[in-house]
């Protein structure tokens, strides 16, 4: 098993900045990809970015591309989102995800642990 506890969600106004964290437990020796989902209310979870077992290889959803960055410290099992110029529609529950498997384009089918969420409200 994989345990994942994420941290850092909040409150913040439009054009400013968060960074999510999120730790990892457990297993990890098994995972190969990291990834970051977001579910905004009555609306499907929806892939935001992921990153590589090294770190050397991303993934961006077209919408968050040139405003959000993915990196990862292996010393520490974090996997961190670096979110700049945070618009209204970036509010939702931000989910850290990890699949056994080595697909960056994943989809939530993929994810074989799910964290138990942070929440991300941007402010006008």
């Amino acid at each position: 098993q994989v345990q994942l506890v994420e941290s850092g969600g909040g409150l913040v106004q439009a054009g400013g900045s968060l960074r999510l964290s999120c730790a990892a437990s457990g297993r990890i020796f098994s995972i190969n990809v990291m990834a970051w989902f977001r579910q905004a209310p009555g609306k499907e979870r929806e892939f935001v970015a992921a990153i590589s077992r090294s770190g050397g290889s991303t993934y961006y959803a077209d919408s968050v591309k040139g405003r959000i960055t993915i990196s990862r410290d292996n010393a520490k099992n974090t996997v961190y989102l670096q979110m700049n110029s945070l618009k209204l529609e970036d509010t939702a529950v931000y989910y850290c995800a990890a699949s056994r498997i080595g697909l960056l384009a994943m989809t939530r089918y993929d994810v074989d642990y799910w964290g138990q969420g942070t929440q991300v409200t941007v402010s006008s």
